[in-house]
């Protein structure tokens, strides 16, 4: 970040009006707007968190403002996403985030990045930048992020949410700790359910996000105390907002005194990620299903919404189980018997009568099904497959009078 007064670049009577509000603030002024023009932000998601995030930094000066993200805008997003709108669904994030920032703020620039963040780009793309403000909502790229962020000297403005709650910190600035210091491993997979499988109120990312904001900001700017070395948490229910303490571990591996991670690594074989069943490999044995048509994944025959379908207009003995939740069933379902998927083992004798008929397990999306079809064949169901897609490819290809959510 350019600090002497002479580099900065001038502010035309334009934006000095514009930003008037910073101006007359002793702790900003003319030289701290200029600090802000100066400066390149990246912003890794356009969504729940980079939403508001980027919004309000277009609109506070910030001069450079990088957007990484390579996903399409989504009815679904709209409840959160503020950045886009009705008539963007369809069109790739990165180009309505853009134009919507360019909107509010001419002077900007937008350099997008309209790409998967992986340990091959992340430092080529993450070097020009003097903040890094973390919008994702996966375990692998956050500690991707962190690692580039750790490795390049760069400080990371964290927020992440769920359901009613968030947190926030500020990782990577010198001698504070990093996310590694605060979850040293990840948590298994599947353990911590997503938003797209838990849900999330839609005003809490712009709590966040907007704090997320403030300590880019106050990076920028040099004033007031970052969160670095504290973890901001915040209760939207209960509108409580608490700070711990973070404390740099000196055997972090990245950030620690001997650090012994230099360099990126495979993200997603960190956080016990697997890749998707190979497309070509076969069903060994299967009663219900054409065998040369199904992929395998944990030995876990993946079955499509056409093939229950057509079962089921057959007359096949095929038992469907939804293992969503009982607010979810409410939604829509389309007559399968409902034991959401933490209820399954101790509900497991209801299902006792199904053990030599074949069962396919379902959920919104394959995931939750998935974990409740290799917990029926570890108890001994031979013929259990998984439905992939869901509920979702249901409404998509069976029935598309069918909500989705």
């Amino acid at each position: 970040m350019a600090s002497e007064a002479n580099d900065l670049p001038k502010l035309s009577n334009d934006e000095i009006s514009r930003y008037s509000r910073h101006l007359i603030l002793p702790e900003v002024g003319i030289e701290g707007q200029q600090k802000l023009k100066a400066a390149k932000v990246l912003c890794v998601g356009t969504g729940g968190l980079g939403s508001p995030l980027a919004l309000y930094l277009a609109a506070a000066g910030i001069g450079t403002i990088g957007l990484v993200d390579f996903d399409v805008v989504d009815a679904s997003n709209l409840q959160r996403q503020i950045i886009h709108t009705t008539a963007d669904v369809g069109r790739p994030k990165i180009d309505s985030a853009a134009d919507k920032l360019k909107a509010i703020n001419p002077y900007l620039n937008v350099i997008k990045h309209e790409t998967m963040l992986t340990g091959a780009n992340a430092l080529e793309i993450l070097k020009d930048y003097d903040v890094i403000a973390d919008g994702t909502d996966n375990f692998q790229t956050r500690y991707l992020v962190n690692d580039a962020c750790v490795l390049l000297g760069k400080p990371n403005a964290y927020a992440s949410i769920f359901r009613f709650e968030g947190q926030a910190s500020v990782f990577g600035a010198p001698d504070g700790p990093c996310y590694r210091c605060l979850y040293p491993e990840p948590p298994p997979p599947g353990l911590v359910p997503s938003c797209a499988e838990g849900g999330v109120l839609g005003i809490l990312p712009g709590l966040l996000g907007v704090i997320q904001a403030t300590e880019t900001i106050k990076l920028i700017l040099g004033i007031g105390q970052p969160l670095v070395g504290r973890l901001l948490l915040v209760d939207a229910l209960g509108m409580n907002f608490r700070t711990l303490k973070l404390r740099k571990n000196p055997e972090c591996p990245v950030c620690g005194t001997n650090p012994t991670l230099k360099e990126l690594i495979d993200y997603n074989q960190f956080c016990g990620i697997t890749p998707p069943a190979a497309e070509n490999q076969p069903l060994e044995v299967s009663a219900h299903s054409n065998p040369g048509a199904i992929k395998m994944q944990e030995g876990i025959p993946q079955i499509s919404v056409e093939d229950v379908k057509r079962q089921l207009d057959a007359g096949a003995d095929l038992f469907v189980l939804d293992v969503r939740e009982p607010h979810e069933y409410k939604i829509v379902n389309i007559g399968a018997t409902l034991i959401p998927l933490g209820e399954v083992p101790a509900r497991l004798a209801e299902i006792e009568q199904y053990r030599n008929r074949p069962v396919a397990v379902m959920c919104r999306s394959g995931a939750r099904s998935q974990k409740a079809s290799v917990f029926l064949k570890q108890s001994g169901f031979e013929n259990v497959s998984n439905v992939t897609g869901g509920i979702l490819a249901w409404a998509d290809k069976i029935d598309p009078s069918l909500p989705k959510y």
